[in-house]
């Protein structure tokens, strides 16, 4: 073994968590809440636009779907960058795109001018997501890189619920511009993001920027002894990893690829399905209005309760057994939900349910991350986030045209289960022995076993 030789891999795989990983975390979740914050900031003033412009609720749904079109084309064209241009530059031009065009919303004068700005903020908006996942993976140690990931995402919730409170706090008084004034804060802050953002350690190093790579090492593991001779490499095996849209199809990824799309589509599907429909769904059931929103958000802590704790397993017994299982308990919930239970049962069906739909959407990031190499994980992430984005297009108007049919209550929840049941074959379906832990590890195949043992047990 050369000496002068320090594999990056090995090394952010055991490190201890040091202040630079506080610092990329902050940061990323930082981020992650402002992306969630423009998310979520039309459906806040939703009611005073359908007044203002008078829109009926076909045109304020379409309205809604231009952002959810942008993010697909956006998770896409943005994951796939990133691998070229690396992950800091990629997320600071969509911090740019997203904060910019939904500030530039607060001027729009007509629904078609403020549903070109939305699907311009939506390129930003699901562009960030896979490259902020990509680099908080790339720099996270292996022992808790599942529960990192999951806190990170859990901003996305903050900033949805933050937009939800700051606009019954402003809006009333302020007006619904307000809103978009403050989504300009990011815009604001990219010197900062730029100042204290790192790069990917893999990034540089396959690009053999040793200056910057020695400086972010030496953060990592001061106690690495580093020298002028010190030759930094990887680990991965990067031949035929050189297109990366075409390297997710190569070196017996192609199933495994195709699978966590089917996944996330199916998560996406309810994700956006019941977040548009729980409310009317439970009413239908007999409850009121007000109860109605509070499983709404009941079905929120789920996901963030789902999402962490789902990462804590992870990181003891692995991504795959554990997503399985929760999608397959997601579509329990989800049908049992059709049945009349206590109330305090169905607030934990309705979390259980978020778990499975909100939580696990978080979860299959991590786990798409984990699976690829360096040079081909934003693209990886970024088509499956983008195929999933159809699901979430494809998921409101169908729950709506289901209920339509008036169809009985159960009828109803059955339907919306059954995604979450195709989801976790999708996941139960992966080949591990394809994935960048699995090259290594022949053995793979009997830890996947007795992983999933230990998860049912």
């Amino acid at each position: 073994m050369d000496t002068n030789k320090l594999n990056i891999n090995t090394l952010v795989d055991e490190a201890k968590f040091t202040p630079f990983h506080w610092g990329v975390l902050i940061w990323c979740l930082m981020i992650i809440i402002f992306d969630g914050y423009d998310l979520v900031i039309y459906g806040v003033v939703l009611p005073i636009l359908m007044q203002e412009w008078s829109l009926t609720a076909v045109q304020a749904g379409l309205l809604a779907s231009t952002a959810l079109f942008g993010m697909m084309f956006g998770a896409m064209c943005f994951g796939t960058l990133s691998d070229k241009l690396g992950r800091k530059k990629t997320i600071m031009i969509c911090v740019g795109i997203f904060s910019g065009f939904t500030f530039l919303g607060a001027f729009a004068s007509s629904p078609t001018e403020f549903g070109i700005l939305r699907f311009l903020a939506g390129l930003g908006i699901g562009g960030v997501m896979p490259n902020v996942v990509a680099l908080m993976t790339e720099y996270a140690p292996k022992r808790i890189r599942s529960t990192l990931v999951a806190v990170m995402f859990s901003g996305y919730a903050i900033g949805g619920m933050a937009s939800a409170l700051l606009g019954a706090w402003l809006v009333p008084e302020h007006g619904w511009k307000i809103m978009f004034y403050i989504a300009c804060i990011p815009l604001l802050s990219l010197p900062l993001i730029w100042k204290f953002l790192p790069e990917s350690l893999m990034f540089l190093t396959k690009k053999g920027d040793t200056e910057q790579t020695r400086a972010i090492v030496q953060k990592i593991a001061p106690e690495q002894p580093i020298t002028a001779q010190t030759q930094f490499v990887l680990n991965e095996v990067t031949v035929g990893d050189e297109a990366p849209l075409r390297a997710l199809f190569q070196q017996g990824r192609t199933f495994s690829t195709l699978m966590f799309w089917v996944a996330f589509f199916m998560c996406l599907l309810m994700v956006y399905a019941l977040g548009s429909w729980l409310p009317k769904l439970m009413i239908q059931a007999g409850y009121s209005l007000g109860a109605s929103m509070i499983f709404l958000f009941a079905l929120n802590i789920g996901g963030m309760v789902g999402a962490i704790g789902g990462g804590v397993l992870a990181d003891k017994f692995h991504l795959k057994p554990v997503l399985t299982i929760m999608f397959a308990v997601g579509a329990i919930s989800l049908i049992l939900l059709g049945f009349n239970s206590p109330q305090a049962v169905l607030y934990l069906l309705i979390a259980l349910a978020g778990a499975a739909t909100i939580g696990s959407q978080i979860l299959l990031y991590t786990f798409v991350a984990q699976f690829y190499p360096t040079a081909v994980r934003s693209t990886g992430m970024g088509w499956a986030s983008g195929i999933g984005r159809i699901g979430a297009i494809v998921g409101p108007v169908l729950t709506g045209a289901l209920l339509t049919f008036e169809l009985p209550h159960q009828m109803n929840f059955l339907a919306i289960a059954i995604p979450g049941v195709i989801a976790a074959i999708a996941i139960f379906l992966v080949n591990l022995k394809a994935s960048v832990d699995g090259a290594k590890q022949p053995n793979i195949a009997m830890q996947e076993a007795t992983a999933m043992k230990k998860a049912v047990n």
